[in-house]
């Protein structure tokens, strides 16, 4: 386009297809879509939403280039608004002394005996005041004018006076809500209630209604007494629809205070109300079902009212509204309403007992249950009070749809309903298909224990209802016996007695069909482990201990904190007082009885006693795993390896025949076998065994693994051999899932519904907080000769500071040498300064910065006082330890004290290049402080140093526990920690020193050939969970999955290297069978839906979020097995740990899924925005400035450029493309190019999105060169450096680039090692001669070892494909960079001197050559966030992450996610075939057209379900239509058509506006 970037008075609307800058009065939503409460359209505080996307129509733009606007987000200055306000009181004031003289006025008119005239003068002037009326009225005026005007509106002859008197009390109500009162006492109700009735003047009876509503408010008894529902019901379809949402707003009001006495009076009334639950409008709806729930609420201890309730069509109305299909949406709350309602009509109506059976309400209730999300509504487990949800009261129904009259002898409605289930079990059976399997899934997929408990109580009533025969249909897609068995690993006392329950139900009735099951399960043996846990070896039933004990009602506890017993959660009953449901139903012994029971009277004694209760399967695989370890005990054939690896593979063969055999392998056999130690074994070869791994020799161990990784990946990644249709990978996964479903135990710990306070804390350094803290009471150890006791009082600690802080903190003031006079006087500065410390906190509330998951607002007093420039440098003090080590700054630096979570958490596991850092720092740290260590107790148990106090008094809770309400007896009470002297000497640090750097050389010393290993040797350098006892069966399965995740991710390297050593060895005798095609398993494979959303509820936990008090669990497996965790779920965890959490989050909303808004678009108010001036012309440059501005700061960058008006999300978005593009240029030499002699990749093209088949790599730099083809290789580094401030600063913006980096490239910024075998991913020409050269090279050497240097086989060795190797004229430079020389001799390549030649090429190829750039784009990432945060995710996940979707669309994606408005609806000829023409987009194309319409050629995470705001079309009015062109506000993706003739007219227009219509931003 000619006029890019030109001044909008010269270009006007002569742009063919402009993408302008929002107008206020162009953007808003059409009637169509909006809100239903027209009423409070005008209300006096609403305001236009403000949306990150809006963009700005202020032309102003900043003094200087990049000089951010200092009030961007703000139209008017505070001194402007204050002086607005004072304005408005002061007029407020002169008002109210006016008003207060003409109420005198009016009040003596309407006393005295008028004319007509004088008391409509009146009237009219008493409406006018009580219009603008605040606070001048007072009681003895409204007293006053009441009964005036309720004599007024008894006026028989004038309707003015009558209209104008009704008004007056709608208007004084509304003033003066008191006075409803002084209207009732005056008999105003009849009065309304007379005047309606008669319907004399339609007006008339629109403002008696409006009158009544405003009374109802205050008076809602006397409404009712006066016959207020029906007088407003009566002929209340003849209203307008905002008259009728008032007329049951009254009917509302009334029945939210219902006298338990009245119901009668109602109904007359419900069948009107019944009726407007088909209304089309949604407020009239809601009205009537939150009318109808309060009204069964006083009918529920009423059969026959209940039954007089459903004759009116109410089921059958509530379960078309419920259904998933209904054309209403609902709020949440009354959609839980409505269910309970059908609770409420069930329990107590055997009418509407029967009818839900015949409306087939379980296929309702099953597309209920299959929405199930803890993420939406999902309560505590023990907060039931006030906190009931969707799944809860779907529960409640369906127990209420289950009779049991076992419990309820002489109940006749009981007995009733059972007999009508005996006279219809085809309803029972229908329900029970529909039901349990959902229920099952349900509780598989980490529901909590009140969840758990509701769905295990319907699966016991709904086995125990039918007969033997329609169980055995019920249970025969349903995996009952696994389902009990995962039931059976939890310890509390009410799960255990249901799923004991349910399983004796079972045994009675099918005890032929399922013992069996049952035994092959494990349940056998699950029994065994309640009754003897001490006697029972068995692991599976093992892992959680013994049965959790019924809660103490005896306990202390204060009145607030009285738990409900689950015994009660499902109770539709009459309610319970707190003191009776605290108490427990279940008898202390009755879990023991009852498995005693059922173990003598269903499993014959010799299962017991003998091996018969083990089944076939479990004894082979018994066998297969001691055949492994057996192997894996004899000593290693040296002299024949293959033969080895052979026998290794025949065993594992026959052990994945098993498992992926037609006989099913049961979780039990599987975990009890012993495979699962075996395999752990092997892979490891016994490494995984020991706390401290040698390193001596550590070489050896990972040639080992890399053989039998190689080996197993043979094995698993092959499905020829084996009966099964997946790969055995995907089949060995789904067991390990299995598995670990069944037995995690890991817990969700939720904050009650505390007060956040301020707290000051005086351990281990005087700081203040904004969330609780823990008093500490600290006591010598017996027998402590040599320490002293520091203080009898509790004192103060935050629960956030480390084990080690606090050990630092009493270290010094506990030793004998210490004199008494000291620690008085510390104790007395500490109480002074402990006082001293409530004032500061609201003034720094806002100064500092969130650190992790902590908010800003804990900044201590010592960060304050440090420099600016070293606050910023970095948010985390952990980071600032890191990357200052370098300097003195170690010495002066503490932990930043506001960073309590996350980064404490993080120190657990540093990633391999931090490793050195800290231990460097924490030992010159240790060279000033040479007090012997002290070791710190809690009830008895020793506390790990790693862990804050938070964690630890945690873990010490948990012990016994599953999940945890944080109540606040969790906080007052005063926890007793006793310290030792420890005896052990700090000697290892230097031994840890060694082994750090041994491990971070690591890969400099393996060849090239082993770098495929790379993986596992960071196996062993992070602890899988540090709670994890090393024999337990979740540490293997843990161990195993993150085994074969590394494997599956490199099954590429691990099949090539495999494929070479057979070249070598002679089983494959052409190199192009090293060539291979493998196919992986999908990453999703690895993702633990239970433990997803077991982290998805944690993060939901308003206190875990502003404190970072996540379980540790939490951050230890996303550190070492992130794979477990959903991408949607890694990414909010990302968000929180990198950038702390939103405003809006600490609140208990739900997100929507990742990819979604979250991602594109952060909300308003989470970051300060700042604008930015670009130029179009110096795109680079205006990002250098803006980063040396912005970097780092946390803030919302919005653009706007040069002499354009336009500013927000489009721009700002085209400008992160625009800058993504330049950054592709070939001349900056930052990337390889097509130079290779290898490569056939194609020459980079900006703005094409095919900018290499392979993605971007950086260009080899050789050491000794500077400068290269006159390009200065500082200014490539500082190139490097401004690209990942400027990457980091987009995924902080939530924005998308269009960057195409190659895998490896990626690997490399997160701190992964590559190999050989990574090249081919960015140059396949190159990677595959290399690895050939590296065939060639192994087989020389096997030759010789076999037959000797002399061998005859030398000269078929030498050649490359029938040519000698120096035949191919190599020489020692880089291939395609001919400055970069890899060697000072000058010779060329031959046999001899191949292996250096390769080792030579893929260093500088990926490492000495580029190891520059990667240091400085990750220098400058780290200035805006740590980029270890992102090594949470795969290469894959990262470009979805930086770079979104590239999806094509189909046509019903699009009809589902855009939006159609102002004049278009979807089925709009014109929308038909923009849909279609969007549909028929090439890659190109598509492209185009969203940078047209978004600011940027690519979609976030998600696609166009996750672009927000949506894509809306819309009708653009033109007098020729077919001559006008398409336009777009991009900052509401916004685009509006003309509705053009024909399809083939609206794709020329569209696609020349997209090609010739972008570059600038000016006023539509």
């Amino acid at each position: 386009m000619g006029n890019r970037g030109q001044k909008r008075s010269e270009m006007g609307d002569e742009l063919p297809a402009d993408k302008r800058a929002c107008s206020s009065l162009e953007f808003r939503p059409s009637s169509s879509n909006s809100s239903v409460h027209s009423m409070q359209v005008h209300s006096t505080n609403s305001t236009p939403e403000t949306h990150e996307g809006d963009m700005d129509t202020s032309s102003s733009a900043s003094a200087s280039d990049g000089e951010p606007d200092k009030d961007s987000t703000s139209c008017d200055s505070d001194d402007t608004g204050s002086r607005r306000r004072s304005i408005l009181r002061d007029y407020q004031r002169r008002r109210s002394s006016t008003d207060h003289g003409k109420l005198s006025g009016i009040l003596s008119n309407l006393n005295e005996e008028n004319e007509q005239s004088g008391f409509l003068a009146a009237l009219t002037q008493l409406c006018e005041v009580l219009s603008f009326t605040e606070d001048s009225l007072s009681g003895s005026v409204a007293d006053s004018l009441s009964p005036l005007l309720v004599k007024l509106t008894k006026h028989e002859n004038n309707a003015e006076i009558i209209l104008l008197s009704v008004r007056a009390i709608t208007y004084l109500c509304d003033v003066f809500p008191r006075s409803s009162s002084f209207l009732v006492r005056h008999e105003a109700v009849p009065a309304l209630c007379e005047r309606l009735l008669a319907i004399e003047y339609v007006d008339v009876a629109e403002q008696c209604i409006q009158a009544l509503e405003k009374i109802s408010r205050g008076q809602p008894l006397a409404c009712l007494q006066a016959g207020a529902i029906m007088a407003v019901l009566n002929i209340i379809d003849f209203f307008p629809t905002s008259i009728q949402r008032v007329a049951l707003s009254t009917v509302v009001n009334i029945c939210k205070k219902l006298p338990s006495d009245t119901t009668l009076n109602l109904m007359e009334a419900i069948p009107i109300v019944c009726s407007h639950l088909q209304n089309e409008d949604r407020q009239l709806v809601e009205s009537a079902a939150t009318c109808l729930i309060k009204i069964a609420e006083r009918m529920s201890q009423s059969s026959d009212m209940l039954d007089e309730l459903c004759k009116n069509g109410l089921i059958n109305k509530v379960t078309n509204l419920i259904d998933s299909n209904s054309r209403t949406t609902l709020s949440q709350p009354i959609y839980n309403g409505l269910i309970g309602l059908l609770v409420k009509l069930s329990s107590g109506s055997c009418v509407a007992f029967k009818q839900l059976y015949e409306l087939n309400i379980s296929s309702i209730l099953k597309d209920v249950l299959s929405t199930y999300d803890p993420l939406h509504g999902m309560s505590s487990p023990h907060l039931f009070d006030g906190s009931c949800n969707q799944v809860h009261e779907v529960l409640k129904l369906l127990n209420e749809m289950l009779p049991l009259s076992v419990r309820d002898q002489g109940n006749q409605q009981m007995l009733d309903k059972e007999s009508f289930l005996v006279s219809h079990p085809h309803l029972l059976q229908k329900l029970g298909m529909d039901i349990l399997p959902i229920l099952i899934q349900v509780v598989n997929s980490g529901a909590n224990l009140f969840i758990c408990y509701g769905c295990l109580s319907v699966v016991r009533r709904l086995v125990y209802l039918s007969k033997s025969d329609m169980l055995t249909d019920l249970l025969k897609s349903a995996n009952i016996s696994s389902f009990l068995a995962g039931i059976f690993t939890r310890k509390d006392h009410h799960i255990l007695m249901l799923a004991l329950q349910i399983a004796e139900v079972i045994l009675q009735k099918l005890s032929d069909v399922y013992l069996n099951s049952f035994i092959k399960e494990g349940l056998l043996f699950a029994i065994v482990t309640l009754l003897s846990p001490e006697k029972c070896s068995q692991s599976m039933f093992m892992v959680n201990g013994g049965i959790h004990l019924p809660f103490d009602s005896s306990r202390k506890t204060s009145r607030r904190e009285v738990l409900k017993c689950l015994c009660y959660a499902f109770d539709t009953g009459p309610s319970h007082s707190a003191s009776e449901t605290g108490h427990c139903k279940i008898e202390e012994d009755s879990v023991c009885n009852l498995a005693k029971h059922i173990k003598t009277s269903y499993f014959a004694p010799e299962l017991f006693d003998s091996q018969k209760g083990v089944t076939d399967v479990l004894q082979n695989l018994k066998d297969l795993s001691d055949a492994l370890s057996d192997l894996m005990n004899m000593p290693i054939n040296g002299d024949a390896p293959a033969e080895d690896q052979e026998k290794f593979y025949s065993i594992l063969h026959q052990i994945m025949a098993k498992i992926c055999g037609r006989e099913p392998v049961s979780t039990f056999e599987f975990i009890e076998s012993g495979i699962l130690k075996s395999l752990v074994n092997y892979l490891s070869n016994g490494l995984y065994q020991s706390d401290e791994v040698e390193l001596n020799g550590v070489n050896g161990h990972l040639c080992v693994l890399g053989k039998r990784f190689e080996v197993f990946a043979r094995l698993l990644l092959s499905s020829t051999d084996f009966l099964t249709e997946d790969l055995p990978l995907i089949v060995m996964i789904q067991k390990l899932q299995s598995a670990l479903s069944s037995l995690e135990t890991f817990p969700v710990v939720l904050s009650h519904a505390f007060k956040h306070r301020n707290s000051c804390a005086i351990v281990p350094s005087r700081r203040s907080t904004t969330y609780p803290c823990f008093r500490v009471r600290f006591i010598r150890g017996e027998e402590e000769t040599c320490l002293c006791n520091y203080s009898e009082d509790a004192l103060t600690v935050d629960p956030f500071s480390s084990l080690d802080e606090i050990e630092n903190f009493l270290r010094p003031k506990v030793f004998a040498k210490r004199t008494e006079h000291v620690e008085t006087e510390d104790l007395a500065l500490e109480q002074m300064d402990y006082q001293s410390l409530h004032l500061p906190v609201k003034a720094n509330s806002s100064q500092g910065k969130s650190s992790g998951f902590v908010d800003a607002d804990i900044t201590s007093t010592v960060l304050a006082e440090m420099q600016e420039d070293e606050v910023k440098f970095s948010e985390f003090a952990y980071e600032q330890v890191v990357h200052l080590s370098q300097t003195n700054h170690d010495q002066m630096t503490t932990l930043d004290e506001t960073n309590v979570g996350f980064a404490l958490q993080e120190q657990q596991f540093p990633s391999a290049s931090d490793i050195n850092v800290e231990i460097q720092s924490s030992s010159s740290g240790g060279n000033e402080d040479v007090s012997p260590r002290l070791i710190l107790y809690l009830e008895g148990h020793q506390l790990d140093h790693t862990l804050t106090l938070y964690q630890a008094i945690l873990q010490q809770q948990l012990r016994s526990e599953n999940e945890m309400v944080m109540g606040a007896n969790f906080w007052s009470k005063v926890y007793t920690i006793t310290y030792r002297q420890a005896m052990e000497s700090k000697e290892s640090d230097p031994q840890k020193e060694k082994c750090s750097r041994q491990s971070s050389s690591l890969s400099d010393e393996l060849g090239p050939s082993m770098q495929n290993t790379a993986f596992m040797s960071r196996m062993f350098r992070c602890e899988l969970a540090s709670g994890l006892d090393k024999s337990s069966p979740i540490y293997d399965i843990l161990f195993l999955l993150r085994s074969f995740e590394g494997m599956n991710r490199c099954s590429f390297h691990l099949v090539s290297s495999e494929r070479i050593h057979a070249f070598a060895e002679g089983r494959l005798d052409s190199l192009d069978n090293l060539k291979v095609l493998v196919h992986s398993v999908p990453q999703n494979e690895f993702v633990s839906s239970k433990l997803t959303e077991k982290l998805e509820q944690q993060m939901r936990d308003s206190f875990a979020l502003s404190t970072g008090g996540l379980p540790l669990w939490c951050n230890q497996l996303m550190t070492s097995c992130p794979f477990l965790f959903g991408f949607d779920t890694r990414c909010k965890y990302f968000r929180l740990a990198a950038f702390g959490p939103r405003k809006d989050q600490t609140r208990l909303v739900p997100n929507n899924s990742l990819g979604g808004s979250s991602d594109r678009q952060l909300s308003p108010g989470s970051l300060p925005r700042k604008k930015f001036l670009a130029s179009r012309d110096q795109i680079l440059e205006s990002a250098a400035r803006m980063m040396d501005l912005h970097a780092h700061n946390k803030v919302l960058l919005e653009v706007e450029y040069k002499e354009e008006v336009g500013t927000g999300l489009g721009p700002t978005l085209e400008f992160f493309t625009l800058v993504s593009h330049e950054f592709q240029k070939p001349d900056l030499g930052m990337w390889r190019d097509d130079h290779s002699s290898f490569s056939t990749m194609k020459n980079y093209c900006v703005g094409n999105s095919g900018i290499t088949p392979f993605g971007l790599f950086p260009r080899p730099w050789s050491p000794t060169s500077d400068a290269c083809n006159g390009i200065e290789f500082p200014e490539v580094l500082k190139k490097f450096v401004l690209l990942g401030q400027i990457v980091a600063k987009a995924i902080q913006n939530g924005r998308i680039l269009d960057l195409p980096f190659s895998k490896a490239f990626y690997k490399l910024i997160i701190g992964q090692d590559l190999s050989l075998y990574d090249i081919q991913s960015f140059d396949p020409e190159l990677g595959r001669t290399l690895q050939e050269f590296q065939a060639l090279v192994n087989r020389k050497k096997y030759v010789e070892s076999v037959c000797g240097e002399n061998s005859t086989f030398q000269f078929e060795v030498s050649c490359f494909r029938n040519a000698r190797i120096e035949d191919l004229c190599l020489d020692f430079t880089l291939p395609g960079y001919p400055d970069y020389v890899l060697s000072d001799h000058d010779q060329t390549v031959n046999l001899a001197n191949l292996e250096e030649y390769v080792k030579l090429v893929v260093d500088a190829t990926i490492k000495s050559g580029v190891s520059r750039q990667v240091e400085a784009i990750k220098s400058g990432f780290n200035q805006v966030f740590p980029i270890e945060h992102l090594q949470i995710f795969t290469e894959e996940e990262l470009e979805r992450l930086l770079c979104g979707e590239q999806e094509s669309w189909t046509f019903n994606e699009l009809s589902d996610y855009v939006k159609f408005d102002h004049g278009y609806t979807a089925s709009s000829p014109p929308i038909i075939s923009i849909l279609e023409i969007m549909k028929e987009f090439d890659h190109e194309q598509r492209r185009a057209f969203l940078q047209f319409v978004t600011g940027a050629p690519r979609l976030p995470p998600g696609g166009l379900a996750s672009l927000h705001p949506k894509l809306t079309i819309v009708c653009k009015s033109s007098n020729c239509a077919d001559a006008d062109l398409p336009s777009v506000m991009t900052c509401a993706n916004y685009l509006k058509l003309p509705p053009y003739s024909s399809k083939e007219r609206m794709r020329e227009k569209l696609l020349y506006a997209i090609t010739e219509g972008q570059g600038s931003f000016h006023l539509s």
